[in-house]
């Protein structure tokens, strides 16, 4: 009795084992066959999902046909349930195995916002209002109260954001993008501080970002605006007005049509630098590195005045009667595909 009770606990053993084994060959095998995929497709995780409601997302999506392994991973596993929310990429190939280790990374999609240089704040929630990958929390809100939302230290949102490429996930806000842009421009502006040429007329680093965006304005030539930046400069320190044509459009508004006439470079506006002496009270445009590198550096010389060629760059004069001159050349008589910056069409 004893014997057969032995073999009989023996078989059971080989064939619980043996069972197992095939168990395991298939759990393994799945976890490492491909998915059925045909091609790449995006997965999204909702924040704060169970493992086990994934699971039955992956399935009834088809992405997975065998739920029940994976609930067994998340049992031998739990290291692998710790899944993360977001936009994922699926791609033919990729195994369940491979997918968890995808979601439990937070390898999530990843999308570039470009904020222009010379762009004016109205356009940038323009551009944001169209990227539908954001979150909108802000096209309710007017300009005053996003200065609060993001502690803004400046009367006005415009100029206040680093015009550069960001990456971000879709959900992220319009509002968080606009933080970190801040925060781009802040640390550039402080390290441009730190490093700036003696003898500036900039009492602040907002003041030098204000020059930026009108020197962002002027030219879209890189070897230019230090240039610019100078004649800017040289002119502040002898009490020149700055006569500098983007100011007096932006303080037009939207009755800017294309064209400045002399009755607009007479009509005082806080921004018409024709007749405010210094600088305007705010930036007219968002500005990149670089324009902000030539405000806090401008190139030395003697140069007081420039005018657009017509092919997007400027001519240089050190006189008035020097200045007269090239504007006679090239402004009053302007050939037919004259542009007074690379931009222009």
């Amino acid at each position: 009795m004893i014997k057969r009770l032995f073999f009989a606990v023996i078989a059971l053993a080989v064939v619980a084992g043996a069972a197992a084994a095939i168990f395991w060959q298939k759990y393994t095998g799945y976890l490492n066959t491909p998915v059925e995929l045909t091609e790449e497709r995006n997965f999204t995780i909702e924040k704060g999902i169970y493992f086990n409601n994934l699971v039955k997302e992956l399935n009834a999506e088809a992405i997975i046909d065998q739920p029940f392994y994976l609930r067994v991973l998340s049992r031998l596993e739990p290291e692998m349930t710790g899944i993360k929310a977001g936009e994922y990429q699926l791609k033919p190939g990729m195994t369940p195995r491979q997918m968890l280790e995808k979601f439990v990374a937070g390898e999530t999609l990843s999308y570039r916002f470009t904020i222009i240089e010379g762009m004016r704040f109205s356009e940038l929630r323009a551009a944001l209002a169209a990227e539908t990958r954001l979150t909108q929390s802000i096209s309710e809100l007017s300009d005053q109260q996003i200065v609060q939302r993001l502690a803004l230290d400046a009367q006005s949102p415009e100029g206040m954001f680093l015009a550069e490429t960001y990456q971000f996930q879709r959900g992220m806000s319009d509002l968080d993008l606009l933080k970190r842009a801040h925060g781009h421009l802040e640390a550039e502006l402080e390290k441009a501080w730190a490093d700036r040429a003696k003898d500036l007329p900039l009492q602040s680093p907002y003041e030098g970002l204000i020059l930026a965006s009108i020197i962002e304005k002027e030219t879209g030539v890189p070897d230019e605006r230090a240039q610019i930046a100078g004649v800017f400069v040289r002119r502040l320190n002898r009490g020149m007005r700055l006569q500098t044509d983007p100011t007096v459009i932006y303080g037009m508004g939207d009755s800017y049509q294309g064209n400045i006439r002399r009755s607009d470079l007479r009509k005082p506006t806080p921004y018409n630098t024709y007749v405010i002496d210094g600088l305007p009270p705010t930036p007219i445009s968002m500005v990149g590195p670089d324009a902000i590198h030539a405000a806090f550096n401008p190139e030395e010389g003697k140069a007081l005045y420039f005018v657009a060629r017509g092919d997007g760059s400027h001519y240089f004069s050190n006189t008035l009667s020097e200045h007269n001159k090239a504007v006679a050349r090239f402004q009053l008589k302007r050939r037919e595909n004259y542009r007074s910056s690379p931009g222009d069409n």
